[in-house]
């Protein structure tokens, strides 16, 4: 499957559901979305993936589940990523069968040895590219020779840098070798997704030279 190279990414607020933000980003140009709840329960969390995902099948756009493959199953999401303290990706597979996408979280070469070892995650979330308010417990952030480094151990599987990043990131991240990026906090503006931060991220990346001339 060839993945798009931008990710967006909901998040909890007031005023605005996941599925509302979901339709902002496919509105605005973005093809793959992952739902990310904090604060939600089990059956509010199912029904804002639900009413997301049916949004993604309106614009043909993937959908995928941050942290609960019981939610993406339920769902019928194309996937679910996978952090640290989630349920393993190799027992994620058994249950969610070889279709449906599994990525994995890598905030370290250590990481990065593992899900290549591992042999299961379809792509890797690696980060943090700078410090971001929008993840609880963030992992030390990485610099350069280090993101290339565990780029390069990844070898054929996608990397998506993620953590603080901003459109005006896009050439860089992708010259360290980066399949692509997920980005969240920039997405937003005064509480609301911003259609134009949101389509700034979608024609850098589709104008940028490292892609272009992949």
């Amino acid at each position: 499957m060839n993945l798009p190279r931008f990710q967006c990414l909901t998040t909890d607020l007031s005023d605005v559901s996941h599925a509302e933000q979901t339709r902002a980003f496919c509105e605005a140009g973005a093809r793959w979305v992952q739902i990310r709840s904090k604060s939600l329960s089990f059956s509010e969390y199912l029904y804002a993936a639900q009413s997301s995902a049916s949004v993604c099948q309106e614009f043909e756009a993937l959908f995928i589940v941050n942290d609960s493959f019981e939610i993406a199953l339920r769902a019928q999401a194309d996937g679910v990523h996978l952090g640290s303290n989630d349920l393993s990706p190799k027992l994620a597979r058994d249950i969610l069968g070889p279709e449906v996408l599994i990525g994995g979280t890598v905030n370290s070469m250590a990481d990065a040895e593992v899900l290549v070892a591992d042999g299961v995650c379809d792509y890797a979330g690696v980060g943090p590219f700078r410090y971001t308010g929008t993840k609880q417990n963030l992992a030390p952030v990485l610099d350069s020779e280090e993101l290339r480094s565990i780029i390069l151990t990844l070898g054929t599987i996608p990397s998506f840098l993620i953590g603080g990043l901003e459109p005006d990131d896009v050439d860089n991240v992708l010259s360290f070798g980066a399949y692509g990026m997920a980005a969240c906090k920039a997405l937003f503006e005064d509480g609301n997704p911003s259609v134009c931060g949101i389509r700034r991220f979608v024609d850098a990346v589709s104008h940028s030279s490292s892609i272009l001339a992949a």
